[in-house]
């Protein structure tokens, strides 16, 4: 019986599909694969289930085998092949004055291809600096462009939570952010708040508001007039997760109550 497995090459990455044949894969096995530019290293990271043609529309390539010490070696190589590109490249940038950041290299497996990924705020004219590339290191060279919030997701660090950032650490691909989840979670507004390392607003905001509205239809609307053990009053303001409202009473002062205190009143 053909069997699929799902395998991730970098860290919170894509997961791809392939055959996994005669092996027998578990979670976090090394494996070689084939890919679009060769044989790649990936890891296992969800083990093989039964094949159906409904779980893709594409031919699905083979896993090679599993990775080796051999295999591990070239991986070192490729990390020290990436850093001194990186220096090189780094620095013929200065020399060209481009207008570019760049911030990370990676190399193919069979390091016949070097990828050099940078941000900037326009387009870049790089065609001289390729070429120098591919004369000192005599391999296919690619520059790519990529979003501030790749930059957070490649280069990783520690968000205010005191975390692994959320798209370093577990996100596959980025949900759309607006400033209307801060306000629903009754969050501060100052941009250095709601921000991310990268500079946009936070990604937890998107995933965490889904909980918001849910909580928030089992409370009354802010306005809407209630009546609690204190007296009635008008609700001023939501503290969904600790499943309390702050009430202005008629004579003007403010209480914090639980949602189930609330003796009546419109939701």
């Amino acid at each position: 019986m053909r069997k699929i497995v799902r395998i991730r090459f970098k860290p919170a990455g894509k997961l791809y599909d392939f055959d996994c044949g005669a092996f027998v894969l578990n979670k976090n096995d090394h494996v070689i694969v084939e890919t679009e530019q060769g044989l790649g290293l990936g890891v296992v990271a969800i083990q093989p289930v039964p094949y159906e043609e409904k779980m893709t529309d594409r031919p699905l390539k083979q896993v090679f085998r599993l990775a080796g010490e051999a295999d591990f070696e070239q991986k070192e190589k490729n990390l020290i092949t990436e850093k001194v590109a990186y220096t090189f490249c780094f620095d013929c940038i200065k020399q060209l004055e481009l207008k570019m950041n760049l911030f990370s290299v990676e190399s193919t497996f069979d390091a016949s291809k070097l990828t050099f990924f940078f941000t900037s705020e326009g387009r870049v004219d790089f065609r001289q600096l390729v070429k120098m590339l591919v004369k000192e290191f005599g391999v296919r060279i690619e520059m790519r462009q990529v979003g501030i919030r790749n930059q957070a997701k490649m280069c990783g660090g520690v968000g205010r939570c005191g975390r692994e950032i959320c798209c370093s650490a577990f996100i596959g691909k980025f949900d759309p952010v607006s400033i209307r989840m801060a306000k629903e979670q009754n969050l501060s507004l100052n941009p250095t708040k709601i921000s991310g390392m990268c500079g946009r607003l936070m990604c937890c905001l998107a995933f965490e508001h889904e909980t918001y509205q849910k909580l928030r239809k089992q409370f009354p609307k802010v306005g809407k007039l209630v009546n609690t053990a204190e007296g009635n009053g008008k609700v001023i303001r939501h503290n969904l997760i600790c499943n309390r409202m702050t009430v202005r009473l008629d004579n003007d002062s403010e209480i914090e109550v639980r949602l189930d205190e609330i003796i009546t009143g419109d939701k």
